[in-house]
C-alpha cells in the first residue's frame, strides 16, 4: 500500500493542526517554566536543615514521580465529582492537563536542580560567607547562577521530554496534536500519513526549541568567553584619575588601646575528634603572625573559627575590644556578619567565582552590602588589580588565568572590603614553585603598609622573615608564640624550642 503524499503535505495547511502546535507550544513551555520554579523551590527544600521540611519535599518527589502521568491526567480531569467546587477550572482539560504536568514536572525538575545544587562546591558557598553575605545572598548571586549552568543541558532535554508528553493530554479531549491527528484518521482512515504528519509537527517543534535553547546555552558557556588581555593604552587609560587606595590600617596597639583580635580559651571539635583544645590567641593591630604546625594540628581549623566559617564549641572572640563570636552563635546574626566583614580571607584553593570576570569577583561584595556605590567599586575593584599586578586582566575570567593570578585576585577581592584584619588560609600550597613568590610579594606588601594578619603557612623562610610573630600549634594547641629573632637564637635547650626549630629548618649552631 502507497503512502498518500499529496494528503500528507496537505496537512501542513491545515489550520487545526496549527492551532495544536499552538497548544502544545503553550502547554509544554508552561508546564516547564512553572516546573522550573517550583522544582527549585522543591530542591531548596530538599537540601534545608529543617528536617520537616526536607522529609516533605523528598515524600513529593517519590510520590509524583511514581505515579503515571495518564492515570494522574484521569483524576485530576474527574476531581470536580469530589470537589464540585473546582469543576470550573478542572472541567477545562487545559487547565487539568497544565496541573497535572506542572505536579509530575516539578518533582522531576526538584531532582534536576538538587544535582545542579549540590556540583556547587562548598568553597563557593565559604567565600560568599568570608565576604559577608548571608543566605539569599549566597544563593541569589553564587549558587544559582552557577548551578542553573550545570544543570541546563539537563533541563533542555526535560523541555523536549515535556513536549511529548503533552500528547497523552489528549485522553481528557485537549485538541493537541494527537488528539487532532486522531480526529481526521477516525474519518478517513489515512493513519499512516496522519501520524507521519503529526510527528512530522514534533520534530519541527523540539528542533526550533531545541535549536534556541542550544544558542542559549552556548552563550552561557563561560569557556567560550575568552576576552584578550587590556593593552598598555587601554590600562594606561584606567590609570588615568584612578584614586590610590588606602587600606583602613588601624595605629598599632598601645597603652589602653584594645587588641584587633583576641581569641579566649577557643575549643572546636568534629564529632569525637577535638582538632582546637583551650586556645588563647592575642595580636594586636598592625601585628603579622604567623601559625606553624604538622598536617592536622588544628592551624586551619583554628583560623577558619576567626570568620565564623566553623562554629566555635567553646570560648570567645573578641575583635577591637567588641564581642564578635561566642559558642553557640549563628553565622547569620548580625553582629556575626557585621564582624565577619571586617575580616579579610584568602583561601588555600582561591575559590574564585567562576561566572563572574576578574572585576565583577571584586566589586561583587561591596555593591551587595552597598558599601561603596556601582561606580566607586569599579575605581576601588581597578585600583586593587593595580596594586596585585593584574589590571590588564581586569575583564578576563577565572578560568583564563594562573594559578597565582587567581590568588592575587581574591587577596584583591577580600581587600575590597576594606577588612580590619587579613587572614590567610595557607595561600600558596596549591600553587607550582614558580608562582609562589608572585603571591608572597603581595602578602609582604600588606605587611608593610600596616595591615594586621594571620597566615597559616608552609612557607618557614616566609614566615619568619614577614612575621612579628609565629605561632606552633600541636594537637590543637599552641605550643609555642615567639618572635622570629627568638626563634633564631641559639641560646635556648628547651625541648619544645629545639623542636620548633627543627620543624622550621632552623640550623643548629
Amino acid at each position: 500500500m502507497e503512502l498518500n503524499w499529496p494528503y500528507f503535505f496537505s496537512l501542513f495547511s491545515m489550520g487545526i493542526f496549527w492551532r495544536a502546535v499552538v497548544t502544545v507550544v503553550e502547554l509544554g513551555t508552561l508546564s516547564w517554566s512553572i516546573g522550573l520554579l517550583l522544582g527549585f523551590c522543591v530542591a531548596s527544600a530538599e537540601l534545608s536543615g529543617m528536617v520537616w521540611l526536607r522529609g516533605i519535599a523528598k515524600v513529593y518527589v517519590w510520590f509524583f514521580r511514581s505515579v503515571p502521568l495518564l492515570v494522574l491526567l484521569v483524576f485530576v480531569f474527574n476531581l470536580p465529582q469530589i470537589f464540585p467546587r473546582s469543576g470550573p477550572y478542572l472541567s477545562i482539560p487545559f487547565v487539568s492537563g497544565l496541573l497535572s504536568l506542572v505536579l509530575t514536572e516539578t518533582a522531576y525538575m526538584a531532582e534536576i536542580h538538587r544535582g545542579g545544587l549540590i556540583s556547587v562546591s562548598r568553597g563557593q558557598r565559604e567565600a560568599g560567607r568570608a565576604l559577608g553575605l548571608g543566605f539569599l545572598g549566597i544563593q541569589t548571586r553564587i549558587v544559582v547562577p552557577q548551578a542553573f549552568r550545570i544543570a541546563l543541558p539537563t533541563l533542555v532535554n526535560e523541555y523536549v521530554t515535556v513536549i511529548k508528553l503533552t500528547s497523552l493530554v489528549s485522553v481528557i479531549s485537549l485538541p493537541e496534536l494527537l488528539m487532532t491527528g486522531q480526529r481526521l484518521y477516525s474519518q478517513n482512515f489515512l493513519v499512516m500519513e496522519t501520524l507521519l504528519a503529526v510527528a512530522a509537527y514534533y520534530v519541527l517543534i523540539v528542533s526550533v526549541f531545541g535549536w534556541a535553547f542550544h544558542w542559549f546555552e552556548r552563550r552561557l558557556d563561560l569557556h567560550r568567553r575568552q576576552p584578550p588581555n587590556l593593552d598598555d593604552a587601554a590600562v594606561a587609560q584606567l590609570r588615568k584619575g584612578m584614586d590610590p587606595v588606602t587600606l583602613p590600617v588601624p595605629a598599632p596597639g598601645a597603652g589602653g588601646a584594645p587588641m584587633a583580635l583576641e581569641m579566649r580559651g577557643i575549643t572546636k571539635g568534629y564529632g569525637s575528634h577535638v582538632a582546637v583544645k583551650d586556645v588563647d590567641l592575642c595580636v594586636a593591630a598592625g601585628e603579622v603572625v604567623s601559625i606553624i604546625g604538622p598536617s592536622g594540628s588544628g592551624k586551619t581549623s583554628l583560623i577558619r573559627t576567626i570568620n565564623a566559617l566553623e562554629a566555635v564549641d567553646a570560648g570567645e572572640i573578641i575583635l577591637f575590644g567588641e564581642t564578635f563570636l561566642r559558642a553557640g552563635a549563628s553565622p547569620e546574626h548580625r553582629r556575626v556578619r557585621s564582624g565577619v566583614r571586617r575580616i579579610g580571607m584568602v583561601f588555600q584553593n582561591f575559590n574564585l567565582f567562576p561566572h563572574l570576570t576578574v572585576l565583577g569577583n571584586i566589586t561583587m561584595a561591596p555593591q551587595h552590602h552597598g558599601t561603596l556605590q556601582p561606580a566607586r567599586a569599579r575605581q576601588v575593584a581597578l585600583a586593587l588589580l593595580d596594586k596585585v599586578g593584574l589590571l590588564a586582566h581586569a575583564h578576563k575570567y577565572p578560568h583564563q588565568l594562573s594559578g597565582g593570578q587567581q590568588q592575587r585576585v581574591a587577596i584583591a577581592r577580600a581587600l575590597a572590603l576594606q577588612p580590619d584584619i587579613m587572614l590567610f588560609d595557607e595561600p600558596t600550597s596549591a600553587l607550582d614553585p614558580e608562582l609562589v613568590g608572585e603571591v608572597l610579594k603581595v602578602i609582604q606588601s600588606l605587611a608593610r603598609e600596616g595591615m594586621t594578619m594571620l597566615i597559616v603557612t608552609h612557607e618557614m623562610e616566609f614566615a619568619l622573615n614577614i612575621s612579628d610573630r609565629v605561632v606552633f600549634m600541636e594537637e590543637g594547641r599552641t605550643l609555642l608564640d615567639l618572635s622570629p629573632d627568638l626563634l633564631r637564637q641559639q641560646t635556648s635547650s628547651d625541648e619544645t624550642m629545639l623542636r620548633v626549630r627543627k620543624f622550621m629548618g632552623i640550623a643548629a649552631a
